[in-house]
């Protein structure tokens, strides 16, 4: 049985008139009895009383009107389904993060933006270090992942830059340069350094070690921390000093304080990581989506500048 006869059975019972129905589906009304007759003899059974006055339903037609009115109704549904799935507007995306990603605001704003442009889509969070969500999108487990990646480039993944953020040195409350504003990153070669291991987040370890050495010294390898908040709290407890993403500033633990670096610009990247074939529609939404919140930011940030730079020019020279 085929759908459009249905479509043109449930026209012709609705109008109660082979003419008004024809010219309601477009088509000539020799062509649209024809139908209605071909669909009578595949079902065997009479669907219509035929009178001088037009067309009702008989018994077998009524039954029918039910289920074909169902049935189209359906096939609209599966159509709709299929062309919302096909632009990524329906279904689940999983989304791997490590636990400094968490902590920049344009993460944030992403996960909102995608929730309320996309609010069919499910979003699932896994967070992990970069080695474990490394693994877990190759193997399928992710669709996406926020990392640091440094300067690294990994097989088969393809890498997305959304933001870049500086570093910052975080030190125990007690320490002799914790009332600095700006320290060189010089003024810590000797210190111990609390650092997340290398197999654990290779990109941040990297980042920081290179930084350390830019600088001229090489930093002294203290406790080990699985993530960003662990290193944090070992600061507190005097194990020794880190240097984090700026955004990490924002874990105010008791007995630590986060200072600028003022000799050499340390900035870390945050990018959004997926396997390096053709995206399906809902991971190229969400990169869409992540590249206008990069415009948006850089934007924001040009603003904030010129503003910088109008009052410098008023008050005196910059």
């Amino acid at each position: 049985m085929e759908l459009r006869r249905l479509r043109y059975f449930v026209a012709v019972a609705e109008e109660g008139n082979v003419t008004r129905a024809a010219e309601r589906l477009g088509i000539g009304q020799p062509p649209l009895s024809q139908q209605i007759l071909t669909l009578e003899r595949e079902l065997d059974v009479p669907l219509f009383h035929r009178t001088g006055h037009g067309m009702s339903l008989t018994e077998a037609g009524k039954a029918l009107m039910v289920d074909a009115k169902r049935l189209l109704n359906d096939a609209q549904s599966a159509v709709a389904n299929a062309q919302r799935a096909g632009r990524g507007e329906t279904g689940h995306v999983h989304l791997g993060l490590t636990a400094s990603a968490a902590f920049h605001p344009i993460v944030r704003a992403l996960i909102r933006a995608f929730r309320a442009t996309y609010p069919g889509v499910a979003l699932t969070l896994t967070e992990g270090t970069t080695t474990q969500l490394l693994a877990l999108l190759e193997e399928g487990r992710l669709d996406l992942a926020l990392m640091r990646p440094g300067t690294h480039s990994f097989a088969g993944i393809a890498l997305y830059q959304i933001a870049s953020e500086p570093m910052k040195v975080v030190l125990p409350a007690g320490h002799r340069l914790a009332k600095s504003r700006r320290i060189p990153l010089t003024a810590l070669a000797g210190e111990a350094f609390v650092l997340i291991p290398r197999e654990e987040s290779p990109m941040l370890h990297d980042e920081i070690l290179n930084a350390c050495r830019l600088a001229g010294f090489e930093p002294v390898p203290g406790q080990q921390a699985p993530q960003l908040s662990s290193v944090v709290n070992l600061v507190s407890a005097e194990f020794g000093v880190s240097i984090v993403p700026a955004s990490v500033s924002q874990i105010r633990a008791e007995g630590v304080v986060y200072v600028d670096i003022a000799d050499v610009k340390v900035v870390t990247n945050l990018a959004l990581a997926s396997r390096d074939a053709e995206p399906s529609a809902k991971v190229a939404n969400f990169l869409a989506l992540a590249d206008q919140a990069r415009s948006a930011a850089s934007a924001g940030a040009g603003s904030h500048a010129g503003k910088r730079r109008g009052k410098a020019s008023n008050g005196g020279p910059a």
